[in-house]
């Protein structure tokens, strides 16, 4: 099973980075399987230092100001009961891990992290629709370099509606930064390519 969710690691000198991403979990929650490129911080601090915490969480706004680099000011963390980590004060639960193998050989790095404590904050009561597009169009907004133009804004369009259905304030705050993100990316690559 894949779950999107949010991962803390630091690097060897102890600074934090916060990050978006989908592990395979093990049905029984005992192992991840983390994918971050080599280019992401993720992968550089857990590299230096093999621990980390991954977070379950129903707040999609922070899930994209994460993604897209957009976080206007730090969330609140506690201290990991286990290892030196950071876990977010907000979520619905998280999982303290360690990376016990590593295999990368491919720019997709594949850790295999084994969960060596976990801890409950509230319950995860799951997404609505409106949740489910804001996180839908956050993947699309990191794969604009792969993905065209015509397909990124029709599948936006798309999205849009649920948003404007069943969002709260959370959600269409996400979804408008997301779509404000995906026209400045066009923008800067060529203006003809704008479209208001």
């Amino acid at each position: 099973m894949l779950l999107e969710g949010l991962v803390t690691s630091l690097n060897s000198a102890g600074e934090w980075n916060l990050a978006p991403m989908g592990p395979i979990i093990s049905g029984d929650f005992e192992r991840l399987i983390l994918r971050p490129f080599k280019s992401s911080v993720t992968y550089r601090n857990l590299k230096q230092n093999p621990f980390g915490v991954f977070h379950i969480t129903d707040d999609v706004l922070l899930i994209a100001r994460s993604a897209l680099d957009r976080l206007n000011s730090s969330p609140e963390f506690i201290k990991a009961q286990t290892i030196e980590g950071r876990v977010l004060k907000d979520c619905c639960r998280w999982y303290e891990f360690e990376i016990v193998a590593c295999d990368d050989t491919t720019d997709r790095t594949r850790l295999e992290a084994k969960i060596v404590y976990q801890s409950r904050v509230r319950d995860f009561i799951g997404f609505h629709r409106a949740r489910h597009a804001v996180l839908e169009a956050t993947i699309l907004a990191t794969r604009l370099h792969l993905i065209a133009e015509s397909e990124i804004r029709s599948q936006l369009k798309w999205l849009s509606s649920p948003v404007e259905k069943t969002a709260g304030p959370r959600e269409q705050e996400a979804f408008e930064m997301v779509c404000d993100y995906v026209n400045d990316w066009y923008r800067r690559q060529s203006p003809a390519s704008f479209r208001s």
